[in-house]
């Protein structure tokens, strides 16, 4: 499987990002006038699957770039779970310079051990915290 992570909102068919967050629980009903401002005025990422011409994920993070990050949107496709690009995909963003010695927050109910592994922890159930790197 080729797949490249893609950044920026440019890079990106809203309309296939709008289908993959269709599929959550948080944001299943954002109209796609929402989801274009809401990708306009945040850092992008996306999996993109070459030989497929398709987007399988999608991340966005709103930040300061001064003390805090917040992770939000984190989406992989539910018929390429599993496959480790969730994983590429938070890799890529929690490796980025801009990112590092910022705070990360944030807010899911699900796969907190995937997030555990790039330095979340959970505070009151929901919450995750990134402690900033030095």
């Amino acid at each position: 499987m080729n797949y490249r992570i893609v950044v920026g909102a440019d890079e990106m068919n809203s309309r296939e990002v709008a289908a993959l967050l269709k599929t959550t629980y948080w944001a299943n009903q954002r109209s796609i006038e929402k989801i274009e401002k809401s990708m306009r005025n945040s850092s992008c990422y996306g999996v993109y699957l070459d030989d497929e011409k398709k987007l399988v994920g999608f991340a966005r993070v709103i930040s300061d770039h001064a003390t805090t990050y917040y992770l939000c949107d984190v989406v992989i496709d539910g018929a390429y779970r599993g496959r480790g690009l969730g994983k590429a995909l938070l890799s890529h963003i929690v490796s980025l310079p801009e990112y590092a010695g910022l705070r990360g927050l944030l807010l899911t109910r699900d796969a907190h051990s995937l997030y555990e592994k790039y330095g979340f922890e959970t505070v009151n159930g929901r919450a995750m915290v990134k402690a900033p790197m030095s």
